[in-house]
């Protein structure tokens, strides 16, 4: 009981951090804002009569409510999704180098990107389309890998990562081969740029979508914390226990595949938030995913938000793709974690 109440302590407490860092990254941006302004102006937003979207409402109004706050609220949805649907594909391969591209998804996005850029496939789509296009590759290849596991056998961890491994060979041939044709240069940077991942596109219109769908998707998998735990044991261990994995296994992924194409339609590729998050968290919470699923989700909020500050303020008038910094503060942090201390993927302490 008194480990529970520290994990529930722990996690107010981060959410408290990120409300505060939401607020505070609204100044930061190629136009300085007081923050007497910027609290006046969401106290307005919220409690006001007008809708936030009602034109002529001022410029601070503006740039606050349709340029930052959903650009901040997708980044803190993304960094979400992204570190619980991490946790779940390492709970669903057994492997600790799994993030949520893991099986494939990421090809599938890269190609779906590069057809509708490079070939103008989907344009009629709207004016999201290559996110669109990239959500049905996304969504469509790890289908693909459920159904190959499954031939002949059953979808294990073993077969669900060679089968990704295969696929994603050859998603990334195809997407190679349209990028060597298409001879359009600034094409190829529009699919670079976008593989890199921005929050520059965000619009009110998907938001509702997105947290809808981020916030089920997160919910519904600390609910399955108990399997995700013995998915971790093994399938020979679960199966003594009275619970067959391989039904819960592609229910998880294909849902958390769901959670990625939406994020991925909405932001481009992010990547190394669902590898380190999970492994971040998993060093004061242990292994245990009743803790860890939530802590890990508001963990890759903060980081997110945190990076796309950094991406709009670092260089002035110029935004650097959040994926960048990501990896950058990622890599050498996720290094020191390992170095750090012993560190064990199952352990529940």
């Amino acid at each position: 009981m008194n480990k529970e109440w520290k994990g529930r302590t722990l996690f107010f407490l981060l959410l408290t951090v990120l409300v505060a860092e939401l607020f505070l990254c609204l100044g930061i941006g190629s136009v300085h804002l007081g923050y007497d302004a910027i609290y006046a102006a969401v106290k307005e937003g919220i409690f006001g009569p007008l809708p936030v979207t009602a034109p002529k409402q001022g410029p601070v109004h503006d740039i606050i409510w349709m340029l930052r706050m959903p650009r901040l609220l997708l980044a803190a949805c993304t960094g979400a999704g992204l570190a619980a649907c991490g946790v779940v594909m390492q709970a669903i391969v057994k492997n600790p180098l799994a993030d949520p591209y893991i099986l494939g998804v990421s090809s599938g996005a890269s190609l779906g990107a590069a057809a509708a850029i490079l070939l103008g496939l989907g344009t009629w789509l709207g004016t999201n389309f290559v996110g669109v296009a990239a959500f049905f590759g996304a969504f469509g290849v790890s289908l693909l890998v459920l159904i190959v596991a499954n031939i002949r056998g059953t979808a294990d961890p073993v077969r669900l990562l060679l089968a990704g491994m295969a696929l994603s060979t050859a998603c990334s041939a195809i997407s190679s081969f349209i990028i060597y044709f298409a001879n359009d240069k600034s094409g190829v940077q529009s699919v670079i740029f976008w593989l890199m991942g921005s929050f520059a596109g965000a619009r009110w219109e998907m938001m509702a979508a997105i947290m809808l769908v981020t916030l089920l998707g997160v919910v519904f998998f600390w609910t399955q914390s108990s399997v995700l735990d013995l998915m971790l044991l093994g399938d020979a261990e679960a199966v003594t226990l009275g619970r067959n994995l391989k039904r819960y296994r592609e229910v998880y992924l294909v849902l958390s595949s769901l959670v990625i194409g939406f994020l991925v339609y909405a932001a481009g590729m992010i990547g190394f938030v669902g590898l380190i998050v999970p492994h971040a968290v998993r060093f004061f919470t242990g292994a245990g995913h009743r803790a860890l699923l939530p802590l890990a989700s508001v963990t890759g909020s903060i980081l997110m938000v945190g990076a796309d500050a950094l991406a709009r303020s670092l260089i002035p008038r110029t935004e650097i793709p959040v994926g960048l910094i990501i990896a950058l503060i990622g890599a050498p942090v996720f290094v020191y974690l390992i170095v750090k201390r012993n560190y064990s993927f199952g352990s529940r302490e």
